[in-house]
């Protein structure tokens, strides 16, 4: 299993939003990013863990827990004019970008980039260096148990 923390302006998608979608599955769309697409095309797998990383807000850090539930699949919005993630170069014979779907699992914390900062257990961690802006990363498994431990979550909540 591997670990992965993914942004999401709460404005366009929150963990809130993530637990109300059916099934709590909800569609991850918009990485308009080649190394994130790439995570989604070739590393990411269906249960994988996921740090819901609320970004771009008065209070950016992580908000929920969530797992990968789907492959990677063309995302439609590059494909439609009137979204704001359209891209006209892209075609649906040979789609640029991406998407995958995720399962909500809870609520948490949050756990805000301040406090993250100054936890010595997530050094390293790539949110936290300077100029890190993809929307996807890794997160080594010592970052995920530092987190679930310091959000006093059972290590085996995507197991359940």
């Amino acid at each position: 299993m591997q670990y992965w923390l993914m942004k999401s302006e709460p404005d366009e998608v929150s963990i809130d939003d993530a637990l109300a979608a059916a099934g709590r599955i909800t569609p991850w769309f918009g990485v308009r990013n080649y190394q994130a697409r790439n995570f989604m095309r070739d590393r990411m797998q269906i249960g994988d863990g996921v740090l819901f990383y609320h970004s771009s807000c008065a209070q950016p850090g992580i908000y929920g827990i969530a797992a990968i539930a789907s492959a990677a699949y063309p995302d439609p919005t590059q494909f439609q004019p009137a979204s704001h993630y359209y891209d006209p170069k892209s075609a649906p014979q040979e789609p640029r970008w991406l998407q995958i779907d995720v399962r909500a699992h809870c609520k948490a914390g949050p756990l805000l980039l301040s406090e993250m900062r100054a936890m010595p257990q997530l050094e390293g961690m790539l949110v936290l260096q300077k100029a890190s802006r993809l929307s996807i990363t890794p997160v080594a498994p010592e970052h995920w148990q530092a987190v679930l431990q310091h959000l006093h979550l059972d290590p085996g909540l995507l197991q359940k």
